[in-house]
């Protein structure tokens, strides 16, 4: 079987998938990517990398709404580009995978024809009820309901040219249109619980500060690609003074870069960082709040092995790997109580939620939690994930099933050992 994988920051939400048909004798794997982000991937077996050129940007003069539109079929265009020239060399795929929000998939179909076309439904904007207008801080206008209803023309177009579908999560496939639902299967790209599993002995030392934290302490852990409203950033700091009131002995783990991922940029100059650090940095103690920026993936496991409470917040959005991470890990999650979070956590069984704005709620749920045994809900955190979203035993299979490729030994593979003990979860 020939399979292409098409995503402009390859490998993306694909890397597990790819790394594992790489390894299986009957698929020939191929991937297009974006230029510039491809030339810096480590080489991986078996696989063969191509990239294409960044499309030109939108002129200027080009109807705002129709701006990202525009880009979205430059892109395209780019890509249908090196399809063809994959089709001219004797690659011709017999599944593609494709990333649609960006305009990869839009013609796609054109160059091949035959292909099996599997598009990777991450998010269909809407102008109300997600997370446009959700946060008083960032008000949405008129104006923003007309331009969201344009962004989603580049998807519209894919999905209708496409085969079938595949959505991480129940909630994430319900955003797209009722009539596209049907061809979209629900398969979350998978957690290795193996790796990410409870570590009673694990150690985070952070050198430069000359803090070395454990299980033992009192460690309260925020995980976020960026620190940014979309993931709650600011209601988080704002909480933390109290937090700090009431656990004086406590340090707090901040992981997340200061660029922007998916919310309305800060002023120029600034970050959202060095804004909320303005308005409540005076209150905090900061030799117990530690920014550790974008860490390794190593160095972000044993952070969530050593938490005591970690916190969790979203808009109605996208659900962060991080949060399945951290309940694998066995952690203790305080998350908000937002559609997408409340497909996983279940208040109280296996973690707790609060509301998304409430900062003394969130400040009390995080001492309650540092002072409860919390042994249950971690085992039953991790449990979840195990039985839900686990990698090897629950994803893999389901997507190699898919695709044509699986068997009934691998879909019906054991948990792993222990996996469930509340003991090695503590």
């Amino acid at each position: 079987m020939k399979i292409l994988f098409v995503h402009q920051n390859f490998p993306g939400q694909y890397r597990h998938l790819v790394l594992k048909l790489v390894k299986d004798p009957r698929c020939q794997v191929v991937a297009l990517g974006e230029e510039k982000n491809v030339k810096t991937l480590p080489r991986i077996p078996g696989l063969k990398l191509y990239g294409y050129p960044m499309p030109a940007r939108s002129a200027s003069h080009t109807h705002s709404y129709l701006r990202r539109l525009e880009e979205a079929v430059r892109r395209g265009q780019a890509v249908v580009k090196a399809c063809v020239t994959l089709g001219n060399k004797g690659f011709v795929p017999d599944v593609v995978y494709v990333h649609p929000g960006w305009g990869e998939a839009l013609f796609i179909r054109d160059a091949f024809p035959q292909a099996r076309i599997t598009l990777y439904c991450e998010f269909y904007h809407h102008a109300s009820g997600h997370d446009v207008g959700f946060d008083p801080e960032l008000p949405a206008g008129f104006e923003t309901a007309l331009r969201v209803r344009v962004n989603n023309a580049a998807s519209l177009l894919s999905l209708e040219a496409c085969d079938n579908a595949i959505s991480p999560t129940r909630w994430q496939r319900n955003t797209f249109p009722a009539a596209f639902r049907d061809r979209i299967a629900v398969v979350h790209e998978g957690i290795d619980t193996d790796l990410v599993r409870p570590a009673p002995d694990a150690k985070l030392v952070l050198k430069d500060r000359g803090v070395t934290l454990t299980r033992r302490d009192e460690v309260v852990t925020y995980v976020a690609r960026n620190l940014e409203p979309y993931r709650g950033f600011h209601v988080f700091m704002r909480a933390l003074p109290e937090i700090q009131k009431r656990r004086p002995r406590a340090h707090v783990v901040i992981v997340g870069g200061d660029e922007v991922s998916y919310s309305p940029p800060p002023p120029k100059g600034r970050t959202d960082r060095q804004k909320m650090l303005d308005e409540v940095g005076g209150r905090l103690d900061l030799s117990r709040v530690h920014f550790l920026g974008q860490v390794p993936y190593r160095t972000l496991v044993q952070i969530y092995q050593v938490s005591a409470a970690h916190v969790y917040l979203t808009y109605p959005f996208v659900l962060s790997w991080s949060v399945l991470e951290a309940m694998s890990a066995g952690c203790a999650v305080v998350a908000s109580r937002t559609a997408p979070v409340e497909e996983v956590i279940s208040d109280g069984a296996n973690g707790h939620l609060v509301d998304f704005f409430d900062t003394a709620g969130l400040a009390a749920r995080v001492d309650e939690t540092l002072d409860a045994d919390t042994a249950a809900l971690r085992a039953q955190a991790r449990r979840t994930i195990v039985e839900r979203y686990d990698l090897s035993r629950i994803c893999l299979p389901r997507h190699l099933e898919l695709l044509g490729l699986g068997n009934s030994q691998e879909t019906r593979a054991p948990a792993p050992a222990g996996s469930s003990d509340q003991a090695r979860t503590g």
